[in-house]
């Protein structure tokens, strides 16, 4: 079996760590993979929203692994196959891809946190949108300790998404945090229990894939190209933005549905 697996399911593509044996650790054929399911569904546009997750009950993605993929960028061990050949001849794009930072993608993606999310398995779900998490679920980023720092994009990501002191908590001191205080600093949006994690995702990107793909493209890529910019800039932006959805034919539709008292039939033009 691949090391990452990739299906699509009428509007929504499930991409699923499945490295279960190594608690779903990065490898150089899970990164690569990785970038390549990105990619697809954004060109896709039938495609309308991602559920990112991993295979098992025990972790959703432990990180980089320890044993192949960390020495294999530090120098310690040289390329042994294809997938590691691949991967060094352009390790910062696949990275950057396979990580969402920086790559631009705005369509909606949800998180289905199987079990604990520890460094790099931390990082990626901060280019996540919606997570909904497993009450035996934990978090943390361990980098620290080891010597490295979290740069998948936590040290600029996280203290945007949740407050800054606790942003630093978990940066400098490295420490799992369980699901409970996750979901009370808002770093996840809801717990359920384990049996309950797959049919919420589901039924959270069924109901994001009923919007209006253009307006929700739109209102991800105005949230983000805004983040850190002057009042001004921000505004144009959204502007922007606003414009190509009010000129869609989903901003016809939509109001047109309501007063017929129908559902809407969106098609992301």
């Amino acid at each position: 079996m691949p090391d990452l697996l990739y299906e699509k399911r009428g509007h929504i593509a499930l991409i699923t760590l499945n490295r279960p044996e190594r608690r779903n650790a990065f490898s150089p054929q899970s990164l690569i993979l990785l970038a390549e399911a990105w990619r697809d569904f954004r060109d896709d546009d039938d495609l309308r929203v991602a559920i990112l997750t991993g295979t098992g009950d025990v972790a959703f993605c432990a990180g980089g692994d320890l044993g192949s993929l960390l020495p294999l960028f530090t120098g310690a061990r040289k390329p042994e196959d294809h997938w590691d050949e691949r991967l060094m001849a352009s390790a910062g794009e696949i990275m950057a891809t396979a990580l969402l930072r920086p790559f631009e993608l705005y369509k909606p993606i949800v998180a289905a946190i199987n079990g604990f999310a520890l460094a790099g398995g931390s990082e990626i779900l901060q280019s996540t949108d919606i997570r909904i998490a497993s009450r035996t679920a934990s978090f943390g980023l361990s980098e620290a300790k080891r010597g490295l720092v979290p740069g998948g994009g936590s040290m600029v990501r996280l203290p945007r998404q949740i407050p800054y002191c606790k942003a630093m908590e978990i940066l400098l001191l490295g420490d799992p945090i369980p699901a409970e205080e996750a979901h009370r600093i808002g770093f996840v949006n809801e717990l359920v229990e384990p049996d309950q994690l797959m049919p919420r995702a589901f039924e959270i990107a069924e109901r994001l894939a009923g919007n209006a793909p253009i307006a929700l493209r739109a209102i991800k890529e105005t949230v983000i190209r805004t983040s850190g910019r002057s009042l001004d800039d921000a505004y144009a932006i959204e502007q922007e933005q606003s414009a190509v959805v009010v000129n869609s034919n989903d901003a016809r539709e939509g109001p047109r549905a309501f007063m017929e008292k129908r559902a809407p039939v969106f098609t992301g033009t």
